[in-house]
Parts: C-alpha cells; sequence; structure tokens
C-alpha cells in the first residue's frame, strides 16, 4: 500500500524523518495492530468454525466457479479495507476496516482450516504451519527493520506476480487442473516478498500516524503466507 496523507497533511511525519525512539514506538504500535489482527482472526475462526451452516456454505464456496466469486468478493474487501484506511484520518474508522477484513480473512480461511483439522486429525499441522509462517515473517521483517533497506523496487515485480498467479487460479478453476505443490512453494516466495515490501513501507512511506494502515498491509502479507505454508503441509499427508 502507497501512504495517501504526505500529499496533503502536513503535519504528519514521514517515519523515516523521525528520531530513533519514535520509530520504534512506531514500529511497536505496528506490530502490535498486527498481532491483535491474528488474536481477533483465531477468535472469529473459532466461533466460525462452530456454525455448521457456516462451514457447509463456505465448503460448496470451494467448486468450480463459485471459487472466482468468492475470490473475487474477497478482493473487492480487501481493496476497500486498505483504502478506506489509508484515506480517512479516523481511527475509528480505520479500526472498523480492520476488524472487516480480519473478518474476512476468516471466513476465507474456514474451508481450509476445517480440512486441515478434520482431515490431518487434530490441531498438529495447524501449529506446525503457524510456527514456520511467524518464523519467517520476523525473520524477513528482521532484515528490512535491521538494514534499513528500501523495497520498494519489488511493487511491479510483486504487482505482476499477483496477476500472474490470479490468472492461473482462474485457468485451474476453469479447466479443472491442480496447482500443485509448487504453485504453493511459488506463492510462499510472493508472500515473502510482499513482507519485504510492506515492512520497508514502515520505514520508508507511512508517517508515524499511519500504524494501523500499516498494520493491514502487514496483516495480509501474513495470512497470505500462512494460506500457502498450510497447504504445503496439508500437501505431506
Amino acid at each position: 500500500m502507497e501512504n495517501s496523507f504526505n500529499s496533503f497533511d502536513n503535519t504528519r511525519v514521514l517515519v523515516a524523518h523521525t528520531t530513533e525512539v519514535e520509530r520504534v514506538a512506531f514500529y511497536k504500535k505496528t506490530y502490535a495492530h498486527v498481532a491483535g489482527g491474528v488474536l481477533l482472526f483465531i477468535l472469529f475462526e473459532y466461533v466460525l468454525l462452530q456454525s455448521s451452516a457456516v462451514v457447509s456454505f463456505m465448503l460448496s464456496m470451494m467448486d468450480g466457479y463459485k471459487m472466482l466469486l468468492l475470490l473475487g468478493v474477497f478482493m473487492l474487501v480487501t481493496n476497500y479495507a486498505e483504502s478506506t484506511a489509508l484515506r480517512t484520518t479516523d481511527k475509528n474508522l480505520q479500526y472498523l476496516a480492520y476488524a472487516g477484513y480480519v473478518f474476512a480473512e476468516a471466513l476465507f480461511f474456514v474451508p481450509l482450516v476445517y480440512m486441515a483439522v478434520i482431515y490431518t486429525q487434530g490441531f498438529d499441522v495447524l501449529q506446525q504451519a503457524g510456527i514456520v509462517t511467524l518464523t519467517l515473517f520476523a525473520g524477513l521483517s528482521a532484515v528490512v527493520l535491521i538494514t534499513k533497506k528500501d523495497f520498494s523496487f519489488l511493487r511491479s515485480a510483486l504487482t505482476i506476480g499477483f496477476f500472474i498467479a490470479i490468472g492461473l487460479v482462474i485457468a485451474g478453476v476453469l479447466f479443472g487442473f491442480n496447482m500443485g505443490l509448487w504453485f504453493s512453494v511459488g506463492m510462499c516466495v510472493l508472500a515473502g516478498g510482499s513482507i519485504l515490501y510492506q515492512t520497508s513501507n514502515l520505514v520508508h512511506k507511512f508517517t508515524t500516524e499511519d500504524y494501523i494502515p500499516a498494520a493491514i498491509g502487514l496483516f495480509a502479507s501474513l495470512m497470505l503466507l500462512f494460506w500457502y505454508v498450510l497447504r504445503i503441509f496439508m500437501s505431506r499427508d
């Protein structure tokens, strides 16, 4: 996400132009909000999985053209949440957009989490995928925050990569072929690049008041990585 505040609000200061103490405070707020998003996701996921109607409906949406419809709706929700958080200075609206996005993620994850629990007979695979995801996320974030390298050059490559991925998903649905293990590996690489890019924005693009929009971008990349790490773990069984 690009920061849209700087063009019209001169009272906001880019994180890169602040003191070390202010930067650390901004990072703490941002990652605290990412952690809050993860906890809220777990809560939403637990509640949604308690409803057999929700589970049945979401499983039915995994078939054929319904999957494309679900993906399209999810992309619209994602875009709306990110744009709303960036375009308003109202923290209540930003939190509402964030919570709505987390709920959409939880709903989208219902079929995958359900299959992971039912078909692997427990929560072990979820725990393993979660640990790997958080470890990769922390490592990639640390690389950017320690080196302060600008990874904004990844934006074009990520955009192209995501369009190719969406095209492959659509082709897979239309022609009935499975993406397979290597597609999941490739998407993990793409998610890793997205984490580098979003973390770089913390240093070079956002202002000190943008911790909620920054958290949404990081949370989105984290969940993308978790989705495909989980698929890789499930493919072993």
